[in-house]
């Protein structure tokens, strides 16, 4: 299997403290990786290293065979989710959606109202985003990280405020992204969440990555 993720001994430090202790790891293509610890274990900052959003202090990150930071700024093909989604309060979903995919223009409305409708949010609903549950802000937000068709996945809890069954309806979304091919590293406290999905599982403790499983 190709590796997709290149990971070669990454520290990040905040002032005297390193979140991240030389990290090595490679994540391979088409799999779904599941990423577990304890709050301020380090997960969090390591995807926002992978995904570009900060920059390590030591070592590289590689995605798709291009250095994150020195080559590239951010991974090309990606769709994210690391911590709130953040969308304009006084529009709606579908109306976030559209403006942002404009930015690109790969994709076009009939692709936004089926990226709703996969995620379980009316697309005609007019309520505005600042009127949405917490559940219904992360189906949202997972709308926008795959509405248009990532080969990469980067989801930091992505669960986090649906109930049950819209965590079985996103788990499904997921398990058929599996199946066509796409690569996904998944930080989850749900451990059955990891259990369904995951291909392998690493856990992070103290800014030390170990894979086990």
């Amino acid at each position: 299997m190709t590796d997709y993720v290149h990971i070669e001994n990454v520290s990040k430090f905040f002032g005297e403290d390193q979140v991240l202790k030389n990290v090595t790891h490679d994540f391979a293509q088409g799999e779904v990786h599941g990423l577990i610890g304890n709050n301020g274990s380090g997960k969090t900052v390591l995807f926002k290293c992978i995904c570009g959003f900060m920059h390590p202090d030591e070592g590289k990150i590689s995605v798709d065979g291009v250095v994150i930071g020195r080559q590239r700024d951010f991974p090309k093909n990606t769709g994210i989710i690391i911590e709130s989604p953040g969308f304009l309060p006084h529009m709606t979903g579908f109306r976030n959606l559209s403006i942002l995919a404009s930015l690109n223009g790969k994709i076009h409305k009939e692709d936004i109202v089926r990226v709703l409708e996969l995620v379980g949010l009316p697309p005609k609903l007019k309520k505005p985003v600042s009127k949405y549950s917490l559940g219904m802000r992360q189906r949202l937000g997972i709308a926008q990280a795959i509405m248009e068709d990532p080969q990469f996945l980067i989801l930091d809890e992505p669960f986090n405020g649906l109930d049950k069954n819209g965590v079985a309806q996103i788990r499904q979304v997921l398990l058929d992204l599996k199946k066509r091919g796409k690569t996904i590293l998944l930080a989850s406290h749900n451990m059955q969440d990891i259990e369904v999905l995951c291909d392998t599982v690493c856990e992070m403790d103290g800014g030390v990555l170990r894979e086990v499983r």
